[in-house]
């Protein structure tokens, strides 16, 4: 009888996908967290040349860990998980050698004067676990993603900014509109400036969207008329922010969070207030939803953001790590 090898690294099939879900669903069970975030999950289908999966195997052939590396940024980034009952046996430690493997390949095979990436690996919750884990083997934190919360009370009133309008988002129709705004928007950040129109439409096809809770915000022109430039259905006229909200179906009454998923502005449209008025205009479509608590994710380094949502009140609940060889992260 043959048995799956340790590591078996390519593409999933729909069966191995499952299993890899059902991982996880068993890590996030014993942590409280889960350990993989959206984009690896909704990856796991991906076959390209700039991602690897790879799955490990007991001696059974049992799956016991999976490990996903993402070579299209700046850095190679990994996530991986290994079952509750198979840790300290040596299958996270083989995970991460491979990782650190994959990340020094080219992106195309044999392209000359091409050494690879630097490597960056996530830690979801900041547990103890995942922190000894790293320290003993020569990581350090390089960059913290908080998570904050505050709770909803009751529905709140939207601010406004003179000369913009917020409407809801067309699906198709606002797709490449919206993948260029994002663009910009986040044109600096390691992940959410990389999406595509592929990558919005998976989101799209998630249970939890609904594209009224997508908003787009466009500049107004002065008053005109009613089917001019600047009219409410002008299609030239091109989003300068948006906002992006998120309600995972199935939550138990009296403990529904709504995230507030992302809010981008354009670069051109900064300093005008966008933020704080599309954080009001979360809240209030959140509370409406009938979402208990409202929570979001910000990098611990973005103090413009902190102020924003600190001034909106929210709260640090808890926090995702993403670990670096010592070595590097002091160069950086």
């Amino acid at each position: 009888m043959r048995t799956a090898p340790p590591l078996q690294i390519g593409p999933l099939d729909p069966t191995a996908q499952e299993t890899v879900r059902r991982l996880a669903e068993a890590a996030a069970a014993h942590d409280g967290v889960a350990p993989l975030s959206e984009q690896p999950l909704l990856r796991l289908a991906t076959d390209a040349e700039w991602l690897t999966h790879v799955v490990a195997h007991d001696k059974h052939g049992a799956v016991v860990g999976y490990l996903q590396v993402d070579r299209g940024g700046d850095d190679a980034s990994a996530e991986l998980v290994v079952h509750p009952e198979h840790r300290r046996r040596h299958t996270g430690s083989m995970l991460l050698r491979t990782a650190e493997r994959d990340a020094r390949l080219p992106m195309v095979s044999g392209a000359p004067g091409q050494r690879g990436k630097g490597l960056r690996v996530w830690a979801h919750g900041d547990l103890p676990e995942a922190r000894a884990f790293a320290a003993d083997r020569g990581y350090a934190v390089v960059r913290e993603l908080l998570l904050l919360a505050r709770p909803l009370s009751g529905p709140t009133a939207a601010t406004q900014v003179d000369g913009f309008r917020v409407r809801t988002f067309r699906p198709d129709a606002d797709d490449e509109a919206w993948v260029r705004l994002n663009a910009r928007a986040f044109a600096d950040h390691p992940e959410q400036g990389r999406l595509t129109t592929d990558d919005l439409r998976d989101r799209r096809g998630e249970p939890w969207f609904d594209p009224e809770g997508l908003f787009l915000v466009e500049p107004t022109a002065p008053a005109g008329p009613a089917d001019g430039p600047g009219a409410p259905d002008d299609p030239t006229v091109a989003p300068v922010a948006y906002l992006w909200t998120k309600v995972e179906p199935g939550q138990p009454d009296g403990a529904r969070d709504g995230e507030i998923y992302a809010v981008g502005v354009d670069p051109s449209a900064q300093g005008r207030g966008l933020g704080r008025m599309l954080t009001s205009v979360a809240l209030e479509h959140l509370a409406r939803a009938g979402c208990d608590r409202a929570v979001l994710y910000v990098d611990g380094d973005n103090a413009a953001a902190r102020a924003t949502y600190a001034g909106a009140g929210f709260e640090p609940a808890a926090v995702d790590v993403q670990y670096a060889p010592a070595a590097s992260a002091t160069a950086s």
